[in-house]
């Protein structure tokens, strides 16, 4: 009973975990394409920084948004 109950438990975290791994990696990439294509988007009017801070800030996104990404799919928590 006790057993049955911790299994659950850890499936839902990881369930928990993996669906927000996700959500984070798709935000971060997201603002990654907005950050890197600001020009192509014309929001670089909107968006008043520098140009090679927002492409800097752009390739950390970009990164760690494929972290979560690849933390997310593997799931081995």
């Amino acid at each position: 009973m006790q057993n049955e109950f911790r299994d659950r438990q850890r499936k839902s975290y990881r369930i928990m975990r993996m669906i927000y791994d996700l959500t984070m990696a798709i935000l971060l990439l997201g603002m990654a394409m907005v950050m890197l294509f600001a020009d192509k988007l014309k929001v670089d009017r909107f968006i008043e920084i520098d140009s090679s801070f927002r492409y800097m800030f752009g390739a950390i996104c970009l990164l760690y948004g494929g972290f979560r990404l690849y933390r997310g799919i593997k799931s081995d928590y």
